[in-house]
């Protein structure tokens, strides 16, 4: 047994970013080892391919973990954060999973900035920061293309439906976007074979066609149809090494639209650990075990965010004219663009409507301070995170969309219950 979480979680209390006004509940991203960003070199490196990025790997006690496999199986559970874990295994929920603790390694990390699925992937299959890869959030204002894009399905922002792909008209291709190259690309020259494993509905969408180049994808439909196709992809002879990524996204779904400690968002977790253990782990035979590790991670949590007539930006409009852009970003971590001498106004209404609810930050002062992490930023970096930010505090945010709004929790911010993820780590051989 190898539980460091206590010990993780005592670095992470530690300040950073000082230079930026942070709260209790606040936890930003350690970028230093103990974060999602410092886990794709510790891949590579694990598999005996070159760092991929500049970003260190994982610390000492959660590397070690790595060493000596030939295939690592990644899960992602979109919005599995380390809180909700612990609140699943508080009400017995994940038995199955309790033999990572007896006999694997568990951890706790960091997501990034901003937390949230398109730029925490994206940094996850490039090893590198939302500063160098540019995928600012959710919505982006792409002036290269004068358009407010949705980073997940690449469609104006503000189309309802059945825009996904519409930015193509514009010029742009998911497969060249990225100025870095994705993980399946780093590891096959080096021997490597690299599979992804999605739900049909996404296994060719936008961020799938931009993330999952050299790599092998696998739809599926159901959790027993995707423990299936995995036990039958590790029961497959290979002398190669490889790297499996597995990504469940109706964790996230649940989150959203009913709450991240709901009923339903619970079941869910249940349904997923319930399922591994049924359909995977117990079926296993003993030749797919061998030298494969497999890791369970999240790309962020949630917080519980109710919905509040008074974060609607349609009933503000006096801010909507300091404005020459909508918002952009996230509904908890939100890029502003106000009109020239406008500034004072924007920072006085926002301190009029929602006191002590906001932290407003010049850009550039988040951007000096390394907010989004380390390395060579982004050349459109400035143009995708506005002038200013306005940083969430408690369960406030800000909504914009022409649509009602429903959602009952919220991710992107800095709260620890949104910033903090689980690492677990088990030999299936051991």
């Amino acid at each position: 047994m190898a539980d460091h979480s206590a010990e993780l979680l005592q670095v992470l209390q530690h300040p950073r970013f000082t230079s930026l006004p942070w709260d209790e509940d606040h936890m930003p991203p350690h970028y230093g080892g103990y974060s999602i960003l410092n886990l794709p070199t510790s891949i590579a490196q694990a598999l005996g391919a070159p760092a991929i990025g500049h970003a260190p790997p994982l610390v000492p006690v959660l590397r070690q973990a790595l060493e000596g496999a030939r295939r690592i199986v990644l899960l992602l559970v979109d919005a599995l954060g380390w809180h909700l874990l612990q609140a699943a295994r508080e009400r017995g929920l994940v038995p199955g999973w309790q033999r990572f603790w007896e006999h694997g390694t568990v951890g706790v990390l960091t997501s990034i900035a901003p937390s949230t699925t398109a730029a925490a992937l994206t940094t996850l299959w490039t090893g590198r920061s939302a500063a160098e890869h540019g995928i600012t959030g959710y919505e982006m204002w792409l002036k290269e293309y004068g358009v407010i894009a949705n980073a997940i399905v690449h469609s104006p922002s503000f189309f309802q439906s059945g825009g996904a792909g519409l930015l193509r008209h514009a010029g742009f291709d998911p497969e060249t976007f990225l100025p870095h190259l994705p993980l399946g690309m780093h590891l096959k020259p080096h021997g490597v074979e690299v599979h992804a494993f999605q739900h049909y509905t996404i296994a060719n969408s936008g961020l799938s066609t931009m993330l999952f180049r050299e790599a092998e994808v696998h739809a599926f439909a159901t959790l027993p149809d995707l423990w299936l196709g995995l036990r039958e992809l590790l029961e497959t002879p290979t002398e190669a090494r490889q790297y499996i990524w597995a990504y469940w996204g109706a964790v996230d779904s649940f989150s959203h639209r009913y709450g991240p400690r709901s009923a339903r968002t619970l079941a869910e977790v249940e349904a997923v650990a319930w399922t591994w253990e049924r359909f995977f782990w117990r079926e296993l035979p003993p030749q797919a075990r061998r030298g494969t590790l497999f890791l369970i991670l999240a790309d962020h949590g949630q917080i519980a965010t109710p919905p509040n007539p008074e974060y609607e930006v349609q009933h503000h409009p006096r801010l909507q004219r300091y404005l020459h852009l909508p918002p952009t970003g996230e509904n908890r971590l939100v890029y502003l663009y106000p009109r020239p001498g406008r500034v004072n106004a924007m920072k006085g209404y926002f301190a009029e409507a929602w006191p002590d609810r906001f932290h407003l930050v010049p850009s550039w002062e988040a951007l000096n301070a390394r907010l989004f992490g380390p390395g060579r930023p982004h050349p459109a970096l400035r143009d995708r995170v506005g002038d200013w930010m306005a940083i969430s505090r408690g369960d406030a945010y800000l909504w914009w969309a022409a649509k009602e709004n429903t959602m009952q929790g919220r991710h992107a911010g800095f709260h620890r219950e949104e910033m903090l993820v689980p690492f677990l780590a088990l030999r299936l051989d051991g």
